[in-house]
């Protein structure tokens, strides 16, 4: 496809406004809307997405995405920057005022990124109110804007995030007077040589004997080792609900025996104060004391 210019061509710029046409035909862009491209105040932007996700499968969802559920994010965004929007193969084909396009673009090439567009879409409706309040001309706007928290950090972030709380820590319990955190464990010696080989299941079965054995040996061992441990369960399980009935351990009181026998030995213990006894009638009550 070719495009001249003849004696009656008066703007020489309708010569890249027919090459934009051609574009947006080969687009897949009507005729009818291709045309408008003509205009002064309307330009294209054709916005390759192809190259920009590697995975087939995610590539799709996030150009579904741009388009939203019955066409809806792509009519959002045409209302608000008052373009014309194709989502085509591996290109968006945009038509519409020169700082339009700006927005359309950032909003494509955002949504390519992982960033939903309705944050974007968000932004231009409070911009598009912003606008409409003459006393904010000369102000900015930043404090009205959303502003979005990255949700997913790398590997990285992170770790440097958890090196700065583990740290915030480490301050908080020195200016507390208590002791320090156990520092971590230190890492293994590296050696260039693999680990010893773990002996082969047959090479178990041989060293203890199994491998030998016959099919109905073998079961009966198992069986056995099986009822084994059922009955270790259940003796488990046994004690676990008998602990339930055990009677918790009583104070008795003293009998009148007892009594009695605690207060002769008070009373006698008092009179040893009041009078000293001899050696030899101490050593008596004593023995007659354990006879009792």
């Amino acid at each position: 496809m070719s495009v001249r210019t003849t004696r009656k061509t008066y703007d020489p710029y309708i010569i890249l406004k027919a090459r934009d046409l051609i574009k947006l035909l080969a687009r897949g862009v009507s005729v009818t809307q291709a045309v408008k491209i003509l205009d002064d105040a309307v330009a294209c932007d054709i916005i390759k997405i192809g190259n920009l996700v590697r995975n087939k499968e995610r590539f799709v969802k996030r150009r579904q995405r741009i388009i939203g559920p019955d066409g809806s994010t792509l009519k959002a965004i045409e209302l608000l920057t008052q373009c014309y929007v194709l989502v085509q193969g591996s290109t968006v084909s945009v038509m519409g005022p020169y700082k339009s396009l700006k927005e359309v673009r950032r909003i494509v090439l955002d949504c390519m990124k992982n960033i939903h567009p309705i944050y974007r879409i968000k932004e231009l409706m409070i911009r598009r109110e912003l606008a409409k309040d003459p006393k904010l001309a000369t102000e900015s706007w930043d404090r009205f804007l959303p502003q979005f928290r990255k949700r997913h950090l790398k590997t990285s972030e992170k770790t440097a995030k958890k090196n700065e709380v583990l740290a915030q820590k480490a301050d908080a319990r020195k200016a507390a007077g208590l002791e320090p955190t156990l520092a971590k464990p230190t890492k293994k010696v590296y050696t260039p040589f693999p680990p010893a080989q773990l002996p082969r299941k047959v090479d178990l079965q041989l060293e203890s004997g199994e491998y030998f054995l016959k099919a109905n040996e073998k079961q009966a061992r198992d069986s056995e080792k099986k009822k084994q441990k059922q009955a270790e369960a259940t003796a488990k399980r046994r004690e676990e609900r008998a602990e339930a009935f055990v009677a918790p351990a009583e104070n008795a009181a003293p009998t009148v025996e007892e009594k009695r026998r605690k207060k002769r030995k008070a009373m006698e213990e008092n009179r040893d104060e009041e009078e000293p006894i001899p050696e030899k009638a101490r050593k008596k009550k004593k023995k007659q004391a354990e006879e009792d």
